[in-house]
């Protein structure tokens, strides 16, 4: 490996593409292997040989093209898009390989920070400034150029938001985290390259604490929502998550009579509709 390139994650998996070219393929093939991930590139070495991915060239965490709402948490896998590909990578230990992909994307991160933005519902006279960011495994760090930390724990966000505002003359993405520390409430906003800004805001949105969709799903159910929404196709589906055709069929039609995905054709072809991306937000933040 290069120049002040070190090596982050050393395991065994699984990956697939399943988007070529924006089109969701329909004969899923997955490779058995090794998954290398350092702070600069992913390797995936299978019996086809040796891929190498940059972590530059990843432009978010599932099929969605809306970035601001990428989802980096699947049940057991993470899905890579690439431009107009996607790839999936299920490694076999996916917890500890998915807090790795994200420290090797933000940890030292460089961005700029606004602390407190708010407190106890007041806005705050606070100026931005540079903070570097680090990752652990249950809130994201932000070492403020002043010398304070901000941390952002996941079980004590109460919300995310992220829209544009106008910055020293410019408009710029802004993600705007209410959370809590030692019980104040506060906001702190983040503003940063654009990648970075996805990557954060997917780690954030696992601690997000949603509760405008109540809808009760067996988890197998919940398997095929959360594949639908990285952006698997639906005739892909009962080989990709290992479920009986019938039994998946069984599930379209449940989560039709739903209202979470809408019947494109009359056979195993449907499509997430807006509620059933937020119940497979809220999902996937439970996993």
């Amino acid at each position: 490996m290069g120049e002040e390139e070190y090596q982050i994650a050393d395991t065994k998996g699984r990956f697939t593409m399943a988007v070529k070219n924006g089109r969701k393929l329909n004969d899923i093939s997955w490779s058995e292997g090794r998954l290398l991930l350092s702070n600069k590139r992913l390797i995936l070495v299978g019996g086809d040989g040796k891929r190498t991915i940059k972590l530059s060239d990843i432009t978010g965490l599932s099929g969605r093209e809306d970035s601001t709402q990428s989802i980096a948490a699947l049940s057991n896998y993470l899905s890579l898009r690439l431009g107009e590909d996607v790839l999936v990578v299920s490694a076999n230990n996916h917890e500890e390989f998915k807090l790795a992909f994200y420290k090797a994307v933000l940890d030292e991160a460089v961005i700029k920070a606004k602390h407190p933005a708010v407190e106890g519902g007041v806005i705050q006279d606070t100026e931005w400034q540079k903070a570097r960011l680090a990752v652990e495994s249950e809130s994201l760090l932000a070492s403020l150029k002043n010398g304070s930390l901000v941390e952002m724990e996941l079980s004590e966000i109460s919300g995310l938001n992220k829209e544009k505002r106008t910055v020293d003359g410019q408009k710029r993405p802004i993600i705007e985290v209410s959370h809590a520390v030692d019980s104040t409430s506060l906001e702190t906003h983040l503003m940063g390259p654009r990648q970075v800004s996805i990557f954060a805001y997917a780690f954030l949105q696992q601690g997000e604490r949603e509760s405008e969709t109540n809808v009760d799903l067996e988890p197998s159910e919940k398997e095929v929502l959360m594949a639908l929404h990285s952006g698997i196709s639906p005739f892909s589906i009962p080989e990709f998550i290992g479920q009986d055709v019938d039994d998946v069929e069984e599930t379209f039609e449940k989560l039709i009579e739903l209202d979470i995905v809408d019947k494109v054709r009359e056979r195993r072809e449907v499509t997430l509709n807006a509620r059933g991306r937020n119940i497979a937000s809220e999902a996937m933040g439970d996993q």
